[in-house]
Protein backbone atom coordinates (compact mmCIF):
# COMPACT_ATOMS: atom_id res chain seq x y z
CA UNK A 1 0.00 0.00 0.00
CA UNK A 2 1.45 3.05 -1.11
CA UNK A 3 1.58 6.06 1.14
CA UNK A 4 -0.15 8.95 0.55
CA UNK A 5 2.00 12.43 1.01
CA UNK A 6 0.75 15.79 1.22
CA UNK A 7 2.98 18.73 0.22
CA UNK A 8 4.49 20.96 2.81
CA UNK A 9 3.99 24.53 1.45
CA UNK A 10 7.60 26.47 2.28
CA UNK A 11 7.38 29.47 4.59
CA UNK A 12 7.82 32.49 2.20
CA UNK A 13 10.36 34.67 3.20
CA UNK A 14 10.24 38.82 2.57
CA UNK A 15 12.45 39.96 0.41
CA UNK A 16 15.41 41.71 1.74
CA UNK A 17 13.87 45.24 0.58
CA UNK A 18 10.68 44.41 2.40
CA UNK A 19 12.99 43.58 5.68
CA UNK A 20 14.43 46.88 5.50
CA UNK A 21 11.51 48.47 5.58
CA UNK A 22 9.90 46.67 8.22
CA UNK A 23 13.37 46.78 10.15
CA UNK A 24 12.79 50.45 9.87
CA UNK A 25 9.13 50.84 10.60
CA UNK A 26 10.10 48.55 13.72
CA UNK A 27 12.01 51.42 14.87
CA UNK A 28 9.55 54.08 14.32
CA UNK A 29 7.10 52.18 16.12
CA UNK A 30 9.82 51.70 19.29
CA UNK A 31 10.85 55.44 19.47
CA UNK A 32 7.13 56.65 18.85
CA UNK A 33 5.95 54.28 22.04
CA UNK A 34 8.81 56.10 23.95
CA UNK A 35 8.02 59.38 23.37
CA UNK A 36 3.96 58.65 23.10
CA UNK A 37 3.51 58.82 27.26
CA UNK A 38 4.81 62.79 27.15
CA UNK A 39 1.72 64.90 26.57
CA UNK A 40 -0.22 62.38 29.13
CA UNK A 41 1.62 63.02 31.83
CA UNK A 42 -0.70 66.46 32.57
CA UNK A 43 -3.61 64.03 32.42
CA UNK A 44 -2.35 61.07 34.54
CA UNK A 45 -0.21 63.96 37.11
CA UNK A 46 -4.02 65.57 37.18
CA UNK A 47 -6.19 61.70 38.14
CA UNK A 48 -3.45 60.77 40.41
CA UNK A 49 -1.85 63.87 41.93
CA UNK A 50 1.55 63.42 41.40
CA UNK A 51 4.59 65.92 41.46
CA UNK A 52 6.68 68.11 38.75
CA UNK A 53 9.76 66.00 40.07
CA UNK A 54 7.99 62.54 39.11
CA UNK A 55 7.64 63.44 36.08
CA UNK A 56 10.95 63.41 35.79
CA UNK A 57 11.19 60.05 37.65
CA UNK A 58 9.32 58.40 35.02
CA UNK A 59 11.22 59.74 31.99
CA UNK A 60 14.75 58.81 34.09
CA UNK A 61 13.43 54.92 34.83
CA UNK A 62 12.79 54.15 31.10
CA UNK A 63 16.34 55.32 30.27
CA UNK A 64 17.51 53.75 33.28
CA UNK A 65 15.73 50.30 31.88
CA UNK A 66 16.83 50.92 28.19
CA UNK A 67 20.76 51.32 29.94
CA UNK A 68 20.18 48.21 31.41
CA UNK A 69 18.63 45.95 28.76
CA UNK A 70 21.32 46.96 26.40
CA UNK A 71 24.20 46.28 28.55
CA UNK A 72 22.56 42.58 28.87
CA UNK A 73 21.05 42.08 25.41
CA UNK A 74 22.68 44.41 23.42
CA UNK A 75 25.03 41.81 21.93
CA UNK A 76 22.93 38.81 21.93
CA UNK A 77 21.82 38.88 18.68
CA UNK A 78 25.03 39.26 17.65
CA UNK A 79 24.94 35.12 18.62
CA UNK A 80 21.30 33.99 18.50
CA UNK A 81 20.31 35.87 15.10
CA UNK A 82 18.19 38.77 14.78
CA UNK A 83 15.14 37.36 14.33
CA UNK A 84 14.60 35.87 17.54
CA UNK A 85 16.14 38.72 19.81
CA UNK A 86 13.70 41.08 17.54
CA UNK A 87 10.73 38.85 17.33
CA UNK A 88 10.35 38.54 21.12
CA UNK A 89 11.11 42.16 21.94
CA UNK A 90 8.32 43.38 19.65
CA UNK A 91 5.79 40.77 21.45
CA UNK A 92 6.89 42.05 24.52
CA UNK A 93 6.19 45.49 23.40
CA UNK A 94 2.73 44.82 22.36
CA UNK A 95 1.89 43.39 25.79
CA UNK A 96 3.71 46.39 27.30
CA UNK A 97 1.03 48.69 25.63
CA UNK A 98 -1.80 46.76 27.20
CA UNK A 99 -0.27 47.23 30.44
CA UNK A 100 -0.51 51.43 29.50
CA UNK A 101 -3.67 51.55 28.33
CA UNK A 102 -4.66 50.11 31.54
CA UNK A 103 -2.78 51.35 34.07
CA UNK A 104 -4.94 52.59 36.94
CA UNK A 105 -2.24 53.89 39.29
CA UNK A 106 1.09 55.04 39.43
CA UNK A 107 2.83 52.11 40.47
CA UNK A 108 1.38 50.53 37.43
CA UNK A 109 2.88 53.30 35.12
CA UNK A 110 6.24 53.11 36.76
CA UNK A 111 6.27 49.55 35.88
CA UNK A 112 5.16 49.78 32.01
CA UNK A 113 7.90 52.06 31.71
CA UNK A 114 10.77 49.89 33.01
CA UNK A 115 9.32 46.84 30.63
CA UNK A 116 9.08 49.24 27.65
CA UNK A 117 12.81 50.47 28.65
CA UNK A 118 14.27 46.79 28.58
CA UNK A 119 12.11 45.87 25.49
CA UNK A 120 13.21 48.74 23.55
CA UNK A 121 17.33 48.39 24.94
CA UNK A 122 16.79 44.70 23.44
CA UNK A 123 15.35 45.75 20.09
CA UNK A 124 17.56 48.40 19.17
CA UNK A 125 21.05 46.71 18.75
CA UNK A 126 19.27 43.60 16.91
CA UNK A 127 17.09 46.65 14.72
CA UNK A 128 20.40 48.63 13.93
CA UNK A 129 22.69 45.36 12.81
CA UNK A 130 20.22 43.91 10.98
CA UNK A 131 19.85 47.54 8.64
CA UNK A 132 23.59 47.45 8.56
CA UNK A 133 23.45 43.56 7.69
CA UNK A 134 20.96 44.49 4.49
CA UNK A 135 22.76 47.48 3.56
CA UNK A 136 25.67 49.16 5.14
CA UNK A 137 25.36 52.54 3.80
CA UNK A 138 21.49 52.88 4.01
CA UNK A 139 21.63 51.27 7.10
CA UNK A 140 23.20 53.80 9.05
CA UNK A 141 20.94 56.76 7.39
CA UNK A 142 17.97 54.15 8.18
CA UNK A 143 19.05 54.21 12.07
CA UNK A 144 19.15 57.86 12.46
CA UNK A 145 16.11 58.82 10.16
CA UNK A 146 13.42 56.37 11.37
CA UNK A 147 14.90 56.98 15.43
CA UNK A 148 13.99 60.88 14.47
CA UNK A 149 11.02 59.96 13.02
CA UNK A 150 9.71 57.80 15.66
CA UNK A 151 10.44 60.19 18.13
CA UNK A 152 8.67 62.87 15.92
CA UNK A 153 5.50 60.80 15.18
CA UNK A 154 5.03 59.30 18.67
CA UNK A 155 4.98 62.94 20.45
CA UNK A 156 2.49 64.79 18.09
CA UNK A 157 0.42 61.35 17.28
CA UNK A 158 -0.20 61.08 21.06
CA UNK A 159 -1.00 64.96 21.58
CA UNK A 160 -3.81 64.39 18.67
CA UNK A 161 -4.86 61.20 20.80
CA UNK A 162 -5.34 63.44 24.07
CA UNK A 163 -6.74 66.30 22.57
CA UNK A 164 -8.88 65.00 20.03
CA UNK A 165 -9.92 61.61 20.67
CA UNK A 166 -11.57 59.81 23.54
CA UNK A 167 -9.95 57.52 26.27
CA UNK A 168 -6.79 59.43 25.24
CA UNK A 169 -4.68 57.19 27.59
CA UNK A 170 -5.86 53.77 25.89
CA UNK A 171 -6.60 54.48 22.43
CA UNK A 172 -2.47 55.42 21.53
CA UNK A 173 -1.32 52.44 23.41
CA UNK A 174 -3.89 50.19 21.98
CA UNK A 175 -3.11 51.05 18.88
CA UNK A 176 0.70 50.86 19.07
CA UNK A 177 0.21 47.09 20.23
CA UNK A 178 -1.53 46.84 17.23
CA UNK A 179 1.02 47.57 15.43
CA UNK A 180 3.99 45.65 17.35
CA UNK A 181 1.76 42.77 17.18
CA UNK A 182 1.95 43.12 13.13
CA UNK A 183 5.62 43.77 13.24
CA UNK A 184 6.32 40.46 15.47
CA UNK A 185 4.25 38.24 13.22
CA UNK A 186 6.08 39.63 10.13
CA UNK A 187 9.69 39.36 11.42
CA UNK A 188 8.48 35.55 11.46
CA UNK A 189 9.16 35.78 8.09
CA UNK A 190 11.77 37.60 7.47
CA UNK A 191 15.17 36.06 6.74
CA UNK A 192 17.80 36.05 9.00
CA UNK A 193 20.77 38.77 8.60
CA UNK A 194 23.34 36.99 11.20
CA UNK A 195 24.77 33.48 11.51
CA UNK A 196 24.45 32.02 14.83
CA UNK A 197 27.58 31.89 16.73
CA UNK A 198 28.80 30.32 20.38
CA UNK A 199 28.90 32.71 23.39
CA UNK A 200 25.12 33.44 23.45
CA UNK A 201 24.86 33.00 27.44
CA UNK A 202 28.71 34.77 28.02
CA UNK A 203 26.82 37.79 25.64
CA UNK A 204 24.28 37.96 28.87
CA UNK A 205 26.85 38.78 30.85
CA UNK A 206 26.89 43.44 31.28
CA UNK A 207 30.28 44.26 29.02
CA UNK A 208 31.21 46.79 27.29
CA UNK A 209 33.01 44.96 24.13
CA UNK A 210 34.61 47.60 21.30
CA UNK A 211 36.09 46.02 18.34
CA UNK A 212 39.96 47.20 18.69
CA UNK A 213 39.48 48.99 15.31
CA UNK A 214 36.40 51.10 16.05
CA UNK A 215 37.96 52.71 19.42
CA UNK A 216 39.57 55.44 18.30
CA UNK A 217 36.51 56.43 16.02
CA UNK A 218 33.98 55.66 18.92
CA UNK A 219 36.33 58.32 20.96
CA UNK A 220 35.22 60.66 18.05
CA UNK A 221 31.93 60.03 18.14
CA UNK A 222 31.15 59.81 21.55
CA UNK A 223 31.63 63.97 22.39
CA UNK A 224 28.96 64.19 19.07
CA UNK A 225 26.62 61.88 20.66
CA UNK A 226 26.42 63.43 24.16
CA UNK A 227 26.00 66.52 22.98
CA UNK A 228 23.36 66.41 20.65
CA UNK A 229 21.48 63.67 23.12
CA UNK A 230 21.84 66.54 25.91
CA UNK A 231 19.67 68.42 23.65
CA UNK A 232 17.12 65.87 23.08
CA UNK A 233 16.90 65.62 27.16
CA UNK A 234 16.41 69.21 27.42
CA UNK A 235 13.55 68.89 24.82
CA UNK A 236 11.95 65.86 26.01
CA UNK A 237 11.60 67.00 29.80
CA UNK A 238 11.14 70.92 29.36
CA UNK A 239 10.08 71.36 25.50
CA UNK A 240 6.44 70.96 25.96
CA UNK A 241 6.77 73.14 29.18
CA UNK A 242 8.72 76.04 27.30
CA UNK A 243 6.35 76.47 24.68
CA UNK A 244 3.22 76.78 27.17
CA UNK A 245 5.22 79.19 28.74
CA UNK A 246 6.73 81.17 25.57
CA UNK A 247 3.16 81.09 24.13
CA UNK A 248 0.67 81.15 26.89
CA UNK A 249 -1.15 78.20 25.41
CA UNK A 250 -1.88 75.29 27.49
CA UNK A 251 -2.89 73.15 24.38
CA UNK A 252 -1.45 69.53 24.43
CA UNK A 253 -0.60 69.42 20.76
CA UNK A 254 1.37 72.90 21.09
CA UNK A 255 4.03 70.69 23.12
CA UNK A 256 3.68 68.02 21.43
CA UNK A 257 4.46 69.68 18.21
CA UNK A 258 7.57 71.36 19.96
CA UNK A 259 8.76 67.68 20.54
CA UNK A 260 7.88 66.82 16.74
CA UNK A 261 9.68 69.69 15.12
CA UNK A 262 12.76 69.08 16.55
CA UNK A 263 12.64 64.75 15.72
CA UNK A 264 11.20 66.19 12.61
CA UNK A 265 13.98 68.47 11.50
CA UNK A 266 16.53 66.12 12.58
CA UNK A 267 14.96 63.28 10.41
CA UNK A 268 14.89 65.29 7.35
CA UNK A 269 18.13 66.72 7.90
CA UNK A 270 19.78 63.15 8.00
CA UNK A 271 17.94 62.18 5.08
CA UNK A 272 18.44 65.24 2.84
CA UNK A 273 22.33 65.66 3.74
CA UNK A 274 23.40 62.08 4.79
CA UNK A 275 25.98 61.68 1.64
CA UNK A 276 28.10 64.79 3.39
CA UNK A 277 31.40 63.51 4.84
CA UNK A 278 30.79 61.86 8.89
CA UNK A 279 32.79 64.02 10.44
CA UNK A 280 31.74 66.95 8.22
CA UNK A 281 28.13 66.34 9.04
CA UNK A 282 28.70 66.02 12.95
CA UNK A 283 30.62 69.39 12.62
CA UNK A 284 27.75 70.76 11.38
CA UNK A 285 25.82 69.17 13.13
CA UNK A 286 27.47 70.37 16.87
CA UNK A 287 27.34 74.04 14.60
CA UNK A 288 23.45 74.11 14.40
CA UNK A 289 22.96 72.90 17.92
CA UNK A 290 24.63 76.19 19.14
CA UNK A 291 22.97 78.49 17.19
CA UNK A 292 19.53 76.84 17.65
CA UNK A 293 19.65 76.69 21.47
CA UNK A 294 20.62 80.18 22.10
CA UNK A 295 17.94 81.39 19.77
CA UNK A 296 15.75 79.31 21.93
CA UNK A 297 17.30 80.79 24.94
CA UNK A 298 16.94 83.85 23.30
CA UNK A 299 12.96 83.55 21.95
CA UNK A 300 12.66 83.10 26.53
CA UNK A 301 14.13 87.10 26.95
CA UNK A 302 11.61 88.17 23.56
CA UNK A 303 8.49 86.08 24.57
CA UNK A 304 8.51 85.04 21.01
CA UNK A 305 6.86 81.99 19.82
CA UNK A 306 7.91 82.32 16.29
CA UNK A 307 11.98 82.98 17.29
CA UNK A 308 11.08 79.59 19.68
CA UNK A 309 10.45 77.52 17.04
CA UNK A 310 13.13 78.75 14.58
CA UNK A 311 15.35 78.24 17.05
CA UNK A 312 13.75 74.67 17.56
CA UNK A 313 13.99 73.28 14.33
CA UNK A 314 18.02 74.65 13.92
CA UNK A 315 18.88 72.70 16.83
CA UNK A 316 16.67 69.80 15.65
CA UNK A 317 18.76 69.68 12.59
CA UNK A 318 22.04 69.84 14.51
CA UNK A 319 20.69 67.10 16.58
CA UNK A 320 20.34 64.82 13.11
CA UNK A 321 23.59 65.71 11.97
CA UNK A 322 25.79 65.10 15.36
CA UNK A 323 23.69 61.91 15.75
CA UNK A 324 23.93 60.43 12.21
CA UNK A 325 27.49 61.71 11.60
CA UNK A 326 28.61 59.85 15.18
CA UNK A 327 26.54 56.41 13.79
CA UNK A 328 28.77 56.62 10.67
CA UNK A 329 32.04 57.14 11.76
CA UNK A 330 31.94 53.87 13.74
CA UNK A 331 29.16 51.90 11.75
CA UNK A 332 31.83 50.34 8.96
CA UNK A 333 34.06 49.47 11.65
CA UNK A 334 32.42 46.57 12.95
CA UNK A 335 32.17 43.02 11.61
CA UNK A 336 28.88 41.79 11.12
CA UNK A 337 29.24 39.51 14.27
CA UNK A 338 30.20 42.99 16.23
CA UNK A 339 27.58 45.22 14.91
CA UNK A 340 24.88 45.07 17.73
CA UNK A 341 27.33 45.23 20.39
CA UNK A 342 28.44 48.35 18.95
CA UNK A 343 25.48 50.13 17.89
CA UNK A 344 24.55 48.98 21.18
CA UNK A 345 27.10 51.09 23.38
CA UNK A 346 26.31 53.53 21.02
CA UNK A 347 22.76 54.04 22.06
CA UNK A 348 23.83 53.34 25.74
CA UNK A 349 25.77 56.42 25.48
CA UNK A 350 23.07 58.57 24.17
CA UNK A 351 20.64 57.08 26.54
CA UNK A 352 22.84 58.57 29.12
CA UNK A 353 23.53 61.35 27.82
CA UNK A 354 19.28 62.33 27.21
CA UNK A 355 18.23 60.51 30.72
CA UNK A 356 20.46 61.87 33.38
CA UNK A 357 20.14 65.53 32.60
CA UNK A 358 16.84 65.40 31.80
CA UNK A 359 16.45 64.29 35.42
CA UNK A 360 18.48 66.58 36.64
CA UNK A 361 16.64 68.89 35.06
CA UNK A 362 13.45 68.03 36.45
CA UNK A 363 14.64 68.99 39.86
CA UNK A 364 16.44 71.97 39.41
CA UNK A 365 13.12 73.50 37.83
CA UNK A 366 11.24 72.53 41.01
CA UNK A 367 13.60 74.76 42.75
CA UNK A 368 14.93 77.83 40.24
CA UNK A 369 12.06 77.68 37.83
CA UNK A 370 11.64 76.73 34.39
CA UNK A 371 12.73 79.69 32.81
CA UNK A 372 16.40 79.45 35.10
CA UNK A 373 16.20 75.79 34.72
CA UNK A 374 15.98 76.37 30.82
CA UNK A 375 18.42 79.05 30.71
CA UNK A 376 21.03 76.86 33.09
CA UNK A 377 20.20 73.76 30.66
CA UNK A 378 20.37 75.40 27.43
CA UNK A 379 23.56 76.72 28.29
CA UNK A 380 25.01 73.37 29.39
CA UNK A 381 24.41 71.85 26.35
CA UNK A 382 25.63 75.04 24.14
CA UNK A 383 29.15 74.62 25.87
CA UNK A 384 29.05 70.61 25.17
CA UNK A 385 28.16 71.12 21.14
CA UNK A 386 30.68 74.31 21.08
CA UNK A 387 33.41 72.02 22.84
CA UNK A 388 32.77 68.84 20.34
CA UNK A 389 32.33 71.18 17.85
CA UNK A 390 36.37 72.70 18.26
CA UNK A 391 37.40 69.51 18.78
CA UNK A 392 36.05 67.61 15.42
CA UNK A 393 37.53 71.39 13.80
CA UNK A 394 40.94 70.68 15.17
CA UNK A 395 40.56 66.75 13.89
CA UNK A 396 39.76 67.48 11.15
CA UNK A 397 42.68 69.98 10.31
CA UNK A 398 45.35 67.43 12.05
CA UNK A 399 44.02 64.85 9.16
CA UNK A 400 44.31 67.49 6.41
CA UNK A 401 47.68 68.33 7.74
CA UNK A 402 48.69 64.98 7.59
CA UNK A 403 47.62 64.61 4.10
CA UNK A 404 49.96 67.43 2.84
CA UNK A 405 52.85 66.13 4.89
CA UNK A 406 53.14 62.92 2.75
CA UNK A 407 55.53 62.95 0.60
CA UNK A 408 54.28 62.47 -2.80
CA UNK A 409 55.54 59.05 -4.80
CA UNK A 410 57.68 59.29 -7.94
CA UNK A 411 56.69 58.90 -11.01
CA UNK A 412 58.93 55.62 -11.07
CA UNK A 413 57.59 54.57 -7.58
CA UNK A 414 54.51 55.18 -8.64
CA UNK A 415 54.05 53.19 -11.42
CA UNK A 416 55.94 49.95 -10.04
CA UNK A 417 59.40 50.46 -11.94
CA UNK A 418 62.77 50.87 -10.82
CA UNK A 419 64.44 53.84 -10.12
Amino acid sequence: MTAITFPIKARRELSKRATFGLLASSLVALLASSSAPTPLYESYQQRWGFSDVTITVIFGVYAVAVLISLLIFGSLSDHVGRRPVLGAALAAQALVMVLFAFAGNLDALLLARVLQGLATGAALGAISAGLVDLHAAHGAVANAASAMAGTASGALGSAVFVQLLPAPTKLIYLALGVVFLVQAIGILNAPESSPRRHGALLALRPTLAIPPRARGALLIAAPSLVAVWALAGFYGSLGPSLAALITGSSSVILGGLTVFIVAGSASLTILTFHRLEARRFALVGNILVVVGVAIVLWSLSLGSAPVFFVGTALAGAGFGGGFQGGLRTIVPLAEPGERAGLLSIAYLISYLAMGLPAIGAGILATHSGLAATAREFGGAVIALSATTALGLALSARRNAQRVETVPALSPCLSTGQAA
